[in-house]
């Protein structure tokens, strides 16, 4: 993070600092990924799943996570769902936004290390878990094996199409499985949901942490899959962004029981879920 940067974030942690759109990716028809910086170059360095406020005057602010990061820039890969998304996709580069951030635990690395990474995602829920994926590459000794399963409802909305079908398979000892809930005439990969293509691909619990995020009806379906594979709750890890809110834990629209997601989460691993108070 640069100086001046860093000295305004934490001097108002509620005001952004303004960002610029420098690149955009058309992911699918209602998906881009967005390439922000600040003229100061990338506004600060986030952990694997550690999220940022972007806002777009005069239409609002929400909660993004940031999918990964370059030298000089932020990447937020964002779906259409709203009054802000819709905004954002219309935008072109040059746009300016507000930017303000990190926030989050994100995803526990330190834990992670020395064991293999099985890596499970769902539609636009793969963008959280593209960030530790990256981390995982980028520090790729301190890692053992790692596998990425992935499903989308059709092969034109499956994200990132790059990464999964050209540069995650080039990883050494990454293995990258993929699955649509429907094919087309050109789809010559495997057809099916994800709970069941988990079923079907086995992978092995030992030593394994699985980090899991997509729509919750997946999410609901997987994780008695895990269990009869093998994994116990510590081994399971996922996200809660979607409760995120102003970030800072003062709104408290994120809070479940005494425990506050912006604050204590967004990250927890299955076992903290079991914890918590069955309004979740």
């Amino acid at each position: 993070m640069s100086d001046p940067v860093r000295k305004q974030l934490e001097a108002h942690p509620l005001v952004p600092v303004v960002g610029e759109i420098i690149k955009i990716v058309e992911e699918t028809p209602d998906v881009k990924t967005f390439h922000v910086t600040t003229e100061h170059g990338k506004p600060f360095t986030p952990m694997p799943g550690q999220l940022a406020m972007l806002s777009l005057l005069p239409v609002g602010e929400a909660m993004f996570s940031i999918t990964t990061q370059g030298e000089d820039h932020l990447e937020f890969s964002i779906k259409k769902t709203g009054m802000l998304t819709d905004a954002l996709h219309e935008a072109e580069v040059g746009q300016k936004v507000g930017i303000r951030g990190p926030y989050g635990n994100g995803f526990p690395v330190d834990f992670c290390k020395g064991k293999n990474m099985l890596f499970i995602g769902g539609g636009i829920g793969l963008a959280p878990v593209r960030s530790m994926i990256y981390h995982c590459i980028n520090n790729r000794d301190e890692y053992g094996k790692m596998q990425i399963i992935y499903g989308a409802r059709s092969p034109q909305d499956l994200v990132f199409k790059e990464d999964l079908f050209e540069n995650w398979p080039k990883v050494s000892d990454c293995e990258v499985n993929v699955t649509v809930d429907r094919g087309d005439d050109r789809w010559d990969g495997h057809v099916g949901f994800v709970p069941q293509f988990i079923e079907e691909l086995g992978p092995k619990p030992e030593n394994t942490v699985a980090i899991i995020c997509g729509p919750p009806i997946m999410i609901k379906f997987t994780l008695p899959i895990m269990e009869k594979l093998g994994f116990t709750d510590e081994q399971i890890i996922t996200t809660l962004e979607m409760r995120m809110k102003c970030g800072i834990g003062k709104c408290g629209r994120c809070n479940i029981g005494s425990c506050y997601v912006c604050l204590d989460g967004p990250v927890f691993s299955l076992a903290q879920l079991k914890n918590m108070p069955n309004e979740y």
